[in-house]
């Protein structure tokens, strides 16, 4: 009990019912499971900051599980074999947040690579979690139609296949690799970019965060 409620295993020990009480909800179907997604990529919001991350191809909420699952028991490790044991008084207090981030980062390519191996199950099932593509790499396989609508299949999946809706300035090509970024309900479709383009914006998007946190600290 002392160990559930020491800094920093006791961070956990909040968000580990609320996940458990969010999947009970999800099996009852009273919650959604792409409950933090949005129908397009372009903002700061979780899923996009998930995405930007490397947690591709599956539900926001399986990859925060995951990762929040693997920080848990790099936290809880931590705790039973060396800070229990040390005279920490206030000092475990800084030191605890060390261990939360150095958890975290830790985790993170961890979580990545157990949530890429269940990518293929929810493409099998992707007729209900949509949103959740956002963001994979498709290769066009056909030129678009008269509508502008084109296939495309994964590049990770090629069993597994998309629509793409191209825009007059940003039309889909035969043979090219693009990413999907944005879902149409209406249409079923998604809307893409090139590869290469969707790396600069994340880059630049990256180096206007770090350039606004520079200001901020400047002032």
């Amino acid at each position: 009990m002392m160990v559930a409620l020491s800094f920093p295993v006791v961070v956990f020990s909040v968000l580990m019912p609320l996940l458990l009480l969010y999947w009970v909800l999800v099996a009852l179907r009273l919650a959604p499971l792409e409950l933090f997604e949005h129908d397009s990529l372009k903002g700061d919001y979780l899923a996009s900051s998930l995405v930007a991350l490397g947690f591709v191809g599956v539900p926001a909420s399986v990859s925060l599980s995951v990762l929040l699952g693997l920080a848990a028991a790099i936290t809880l490790t931590v705790e039973l074999v060396a800070l229990r044991w040390m005279e920490l008084g206030l000092f475990r207090v800084p030191l605890g947040i060390v261990v939360l981030w150095g958890a975290f980062a830790v985790a993170s390519p961890l979580a990545a690579t157990l949530c890429a191996a269940m990518r293929r199950w929810f493409h099998r099932h992707s007729h209900s979690h949509r949103r959740c593509l956002l963001g994979e790499r498709v290769e066009v396989r056909s030129a678009p139609d008269a509508e502008g609508v084109a296939s495309a299949i994964l590049l990770d999946d090629p069993q597994c296949e998309v629509r793409l809706q191209g825009k007059p300035d940003s039309m889909p090509r035969a043979g090219e690799r693009r990413v999907l970024v944005k879902y149409l309900v209406e249409e079923g479709a998604y809307r893409s970019v090139e590869d290469g383009e969707f790396r600069e914006a994340r880059a630049h998007l990256r180096r206007l965060r770090l350039g606004g946190r520079r200001s901020t600290t400047a002032a």
